[in-house]
C-alpha cells in the first residue's frame, strides 16, 4: 500500500472479534427485515468479505490489500442500522469511528471507508482496487438463500429474482475477465426480470471490472448476456 503507516495494522480478526461491529450488523439486518429486504446479515457480509479478498489475491494484489477488502466487505452494510437511504455513506462514517477508536492506521482507514462509501449503486464508483473488489463481491451475491419470505404467493419481483437463482459462481480469468455464472429457474423468474432488477448493478460491475483491468461477463443458464 502507498504511504507511510502511522498506526496499528488492523486485521480482519480484530474486526470479527469486535462486539460493537457484531451488534451493528445484527441490528442493521433487523431494520432491513422490517423493510422487507433480502438477507444482509452475517452470511452476506462474510461472503462479500471472502469474495472481495479472493478477487484481489487472484489478480496478484498484495495480501494487505486483500485483507483491507475483507474488512471493507464485512463492514460495508453497517450503515443500514441508521437508514437504508445513503447507507453507504453513513456506514463509512461509522466504520471510520470504529477503526479510529481501534487505533488503525489512517492509510488503512482511508482505503476501507472509501470502499464502503462507494459500494451502493446510487452513488458508487470503483475509485480504487479495494472499492472495485467490494462492488463486484456485493453486487454478485444473488442466491435463493437470501430470500426470507417463504410465502410464494406474496413474492414481489425482488423475491422472485433472488429465489430463482439456484446456482451462483464467480470465476476470475486473470488478464481477461470476471464472470458471474448463474443458473436460473425460468419457471420462477424470466431472464428479463433479472435485468429489470439488476441492470444498474451489472453496469456497475462492468465499471468495477474495468478498474481491475478486466471485462465483466454475465452468463445465465450457459448463455453469455453481457
Amino acid at each position: 500500500m502507498a504511504g507511510e503507516e502511522t498506526g496499528y495494522r488492523i486485521t480482519f480478526q480484530d474486526i470479527l472479534q469486535n462486539e460493537a461491529v457484531k451488534t451493528y450488523i445484527q441490528k442493521a439486518d433487523e431494520s432491513l427485515i422490517a423493510l422487507g429486504y433480502t438477507e444482509h446479515s452475517f452470511p452476506h457480509v462474510m461472503k462479500v468479505a471472502r469474495t472481495a479478498s479472493d478477487i484481489l489475491l487472484t489478480l496478484g494484489y498484495s495480501e494487505r490489500e486483500a485483507e483491507l477488502a475483507r474488512i471493507a466487505g464485512y463492514l460495508h452494510d453497517i450503515g443500514n442500522v441508521i437508514n437504508r437511504i445513503d447507507h453507504a455513506q453513513s456506514g463509512a462514517v461509522m466504520a471510520f469511528r470504529i477503526l479510529d477508536n481501534m487505533g488503525a492506521d489512517p492509510q488503512d482507514i482511508a482505503t476501507i471507508i472509501t470502499a464502503i462509501g462507494n459500494h451502493d449503486e446510487s452513488t458508487a464508483f470503483p475509485v480504487n482496487p479495494v472499492a472495485a473488489a467490494l462492488i463486484l463481491a456485493d453486487k454478485t451475491d444473488v442466491r435463493y438463500t437470501r430470500v426470507r419470505n417463504q410465502d410464494f404467493a406474496s413474492f414481489d419481483i425482488h423475491d422472485r429474482v433472488n429465489y430463482s437463482v439456484k446456482e451462483s459462481e464467480i470465476e476470475i480469468v486473470k488478464d481477461s475477465h470476471i464472470e458471474l455464472k448463474l443458473k436460473i429457474d425460468t419457471e420462477m423468474c424470466a431472464v428479463m426480470d433479472y435485468f429489470e432488477i439488476f441492470l444498474n448493478r451489472m453496469i456497475l460491475c462492468r465499471k468495477a471490472a474495468e478498474k481491475l483491468g478486466l471485462e465483466f461477463w454475465l452468463v445465465i443458464n450457459g448463455q453469455r448476456l453481457i
